[in-house]
């Protein structure tokens, strides 16, 4: 489970969607985001599947990769679904036991739910398989610097943000040395219920926490010891600029929402 989790990594492929600038990448992941939202019906959910699958495609990111994490988020999707089916009034009921209530309704709103949830997932996960640490926060600091006039700390926030992607990959990897060590002492993660599965965690997660907070105060000292300081004064190595293949993802980007609009609009 811990190894499925594919956000916050980053997989090389040289393809176009890596050659995008990641303010590019920002703004077309937060337009899909907008048009999963703005869908309601099986033709929207089509088209939104169809660009989905075609940025998959031009990412050169093996399906099975980005699949995998929908591992992680089983448990969500499961609860999430449950939740809609029992606890969502309708007019169509089609079966009911106390409180519990299943109606028509409530199974279209858990479909549509688990849907966004899936594609919310996929969507942010292939923005980060295709985009370093570095380009992430170049990208968010650019796109959120107008905020600098109201005194908004942008570099410290995109720096944040990186530092907390960046983590990921590296916390998960750490967690799953210290879940075979525990394992390799006796420890057992799968046997119990809830309660007792949750006891079993204990041992997993106060070393983890330990070793978290220990890598942030060397990554702390070491950035002081450097003399590193953000703000509008930093250099960029590669600075960011806009090229030709940028302008036509933003055309693309512009007619997907337009048409996400449209179908809003016509009830779809």
């Amino acid at each position: 489970m811990i190894r499925d989790i594919t956000l916050g990594q980053y997989y090389p492929s040289g393809s176009v969607l890596h050659r995008l600038d990641p303010r590019t990448k920002f703004i077309g992941t937060l337009i899909f985001i907008v048009s999963v939202f703005l869908f309601r019906r099986v033709p929207g959910y089509a088209v939104a599947t169809l660009f989905l699958g075609a940025m998959i495609v031009i990412s050169r990111v093996p399906v099975k990769f980005i699949f995998k994490g929908l591992k992680a988020i089983f448990v969500i999707l499961l609860f999430t679904a449950a939740f809609n089916i029992l606890l969502t009034p309708g007019e169509t009921v089609l079966w009911k036991w106390k409180f519990l209530t299943v109606t028509k309704e409530g199974l279209v709103l858990a479909a549509r739910m688990a849907v966004r949830l899936v594609y919310l997932v996929i969507g942010s996960s292939l923005m980060t398989l295709t985009t370093t640490p570095n380009q992430l926060t170049d990208g968010l600091e650019r796109l959120l610097r107008p905020l600098n006039r109201i005194h908004v700390p942008v570099h410290e926030i995109s720096m944040m943000m990186s530092i907390a992607l960046r983590f990921i990959p590296i916390l998960l990897e750490e967690t799953d040395k210290i879940m075979k060590a525990q394992i390799a002492r006796g420890a057992d993660f799968e046997k119990g219920n809830i309660i007792q599965k949750a006891k079993n965690m204990v041992p997993l997660l106060v070393p983890l926490f330990i070793s978290a907070f220990r890598r942030a105060n060397d990554l702390a000292m070491a950035m002081e010891a450097r003399c590193y300081h953000g703000g509008d004064h930093r250099t960029q190595m590669k600075p960011l600029k806009y090229s030709r293949l940028d302008v036509i993802a933003y055309v693309i980007l512009a007619a997907y929402l337009a048409v996400a609009i449209l179908f809003r609009v016509l009830g779809l």
